[in-house]
């Protein structure tokens, strides 16, 4: 996977056919930007789910294993060569799911592509997942989607878009030689569960194509199971937790566009009431 451009890399994502890279970017030549996303129909959104179990081993979840225990289809076909030892395993499919494990927790992740709801997979086969393993310690499940919105047309706007509109003015911003650079972690507690949402930076990288500048909204909607829970009512909450992750989803959407993308709210960004004060 290439890193494009990055002096200190945070990490990167595989979304689809394209390249992520998360990062703190070199600054040089900035100019200045607007802080228009482009259209919503060339958002780029990936979903995961994450099932934590005490037991659980990653030496289990090998192809063979969640063909024949019906967990994933006959008809999947890897992407890419497997990875299972005792300390992880990775498996990559051709329709963009890739199921990932390690020491307590089976991860599976989906590049949607705009598919549609029903079209989604990864829900059924978490609950397939807990089905044919009932009896393994779970302790709890979080839905994580993500969505990237590119910014075509300016290099810079992601940065300023957080530390302009987000942030509020101040001298800490003109600390260095270079534009500081900013990522932002929100907690939220709804009704039903805990809500993280990052916000950073990133650059997307499309096969024969320029690397385009792009923010990245990160969610994560964390279910824990109660330990005084029995073994049978443990289990029927955790399936009514990954059956709620088309809820989840609709709500992450609504809340990124409606809060962070609205068109009224991205006008100027120095109109806006900042995250937190000046100083």
């Amino acid at each position: 996977m290439k890193v494009v451009n990055s002096t200190s890399s945070l990490g990167n994502l595989r979304l689809g056919e394209s390249t992520l890279v998360v990062y703190s970017p070199d600054r040089k030549n900035m100019q200045t930007s607007s802080t228009k996303p482009v259209a919503n129909d060339t958002t780029i959104e990936e979903l995961g789910i994450v099932i934590g179990a005490r037991d659980l081993s990653p030496t289990i979840m090998s192809q063979d294993f969640l063909k024949f225990s019906g967990i994933i289809p006959s008809a999947w076909e890897l992407a890419q060569e497997p990875i299972l030892n005792a300390s992880s395993a990775y498996l990559s499919y051709t329709n963009g799911v890739n199921i990932s494990a390690q020491p307590r927790s089976f991860t599976l992740g989906e590049a949607l592509n705009n598919k549609e709801i029903q079209d989604i997979m990864i829900g059924k086969v978490a609950t397939r997942y807990v089905n044919k393993l009932p009896h393994a310690d779970y302790i709890g499940m979080s839905f994580t989607p993500k969505m990237l919105v590119p910014f075509p047309d300016d290099q810079n706007a992601a940065q300023n878009y957080i530390s302009e509109r987000l942030l509020a003015p101040g001298s800490w911003k003109k600390i260095g030689i270079e534009p500081v650079q900013a990522g932002i972690n929100l907690m939220y507690r709804l009704e039903r569960c805990h809500l993280t949402i990052s916000i950073a930076e990133a650059r997307l990288q499309h096969p024969e194509q320029e690397v385009m500048n792009a923010l990245l909204f990160s969610g994560s909607f964390n279910y824990n199971l109660s330990p005084d829970l029995a073994p049978n009512e443990k289990l029927k909450q955790l399936r009514e937790y990954i059956n709620s992750w088309p809820q989840d989803l609709n709500n992450f959407r609504d809340l990124i566009q409606d809060e962070f993308l609205a068109k009224h709210k991205m006008a100027d960004p120095l109109q806006a009431k900042s995250l937190f004060p000046s100083l």
